[in-house]
């Protein structure tokens, strides 16, 4: 091989260990597709057959080269890792998250709050961003990433937090509110600001304007959400924001829940030998209990449906 990725040695192993898919799935907190996704990968890498197994069968057998390379990484590869996790636990006392500007803005501050006070020595490095996150955990220069894009990267695991609806947002001198299958209309001609170009957020706003025969061309771009709604406080334009981006203190501004839209997804995500960290598991602990129906829901709620 000419590189090695640990991710697929790792799964390799545990499902040779084990015997099956499942138990290796199961052990490594990965789905049943993934563990085998992740054999397969590395007999093309290895261009050899290293796992069999019968139609149907729970369990698997291994190959001659399967069983040899097996026995090459046992039990020197539990060792490695285990000395990697005690290096990870005593040198790593910074945590690296990369997510968009509005989660870290808006939400991210009572759950780092509490992580704090759980582990003081840990400085947490926040990197606002958008684009290119599941590429920065899979090189090292990320630990986690929280976010809205679902990556599909059997590398980089990812959970579902919780989902929350986007609003359209403008300035209150513009008048009464559209109903929300008719924003596209009513946008056409008015000034629009959204985010820089790649964004999440900005794709699902322009394709929902754009097919409504709606503001399909930017007239600011910015990076983050806080960003954003300054302009259109400013009168500089409307935009389509989180629902949670708006609060009872902005009373200069309509908001208008967009509900003919489907919520939009908040995902935790990690490199596969992140996932025990001391530092990763209770960060994403801490999101899933503080997040899922309290801060992503609690707007749409106020809302209503």
């Amino acid at each position: 091989m000419a590189e090695v990725n640990l991710t697929l040695i790792q799964t390799f192993y545990q499902v040779a260990r084990n015997g099956s898919y499942s138990a290796a799935a199961r052990e490594l907190n990965l789905s049943y597709q993934s563990a085998a996704n992740h054999v397969r990968r590395l007999e093309q890498q290895m261009q050899q057959a290293l796992v069999e197994s019968d139609q149907g069968a729970k369990k698997i057998r291994l190959t001659p080269r399967g069983v040899a390379l097996y026995n090459l990484l046992h039990p020197e590869l539990d060792i490695m890792l285990e000395r990697l996790s005690l290096v990870v636990a005593s040198q790593r006392a910074v945590l690296r998250i990369g997510l968009p500007q509005a989660i870290f803005f808006y939400l991210l501050p009572p759950i780092l709050k509490q992580f704090q006070a759980r582990f003081p020595g840990v400085e947490v490095i926040a990197y606002e961003r958008d684009t290119s996150l599941a590429e920065l955990v899979k090189n090292g220069s990320l630990d986690v990433c929280i976010n809205e894009r679902f990556f599909g990267d059997p590398v980089v695991q990812q959970s579902l937090l919780g989902t929350y609806y986007l609003s359209l947002v403008y300035p209150k001198s513009w008048g009464p509110p559209p109903a929300p299958s008719d924003i596209p209309a009513w946008s056409r001609g008015r000034p629009l600001i959204t985010y820089e170009p790649g964004q999440t957020l900005r794709n699902i706003a322009l394709d929902f304007l754009s097919k409504g025969g709606g503001q399909s061309e930017p007239t600011i771009s910015a990076s983050g959400s806080s960003s954003v709604q300054k302009c259109v406080e400013r009168g500089l334009g409307f935009s389509i924001i989180p629902t949670w981006c708006v609060t009872p203190e902005d009373q200069d501004l309509v908001q208008v829940k967009i509900n003919v839209l489907p919520p939009v997804a908040v995902y935790f995500g990690q490199a596969l030998f992140m996932a025990k960290n001391t530092y990763v598991q209770a960060l994403h602990e801490q999101c899933r209990v503080s997040l899922v129906g309290t801060a992503l829901e609690a707007a749409d709620r106020a809302l209503g449906a």
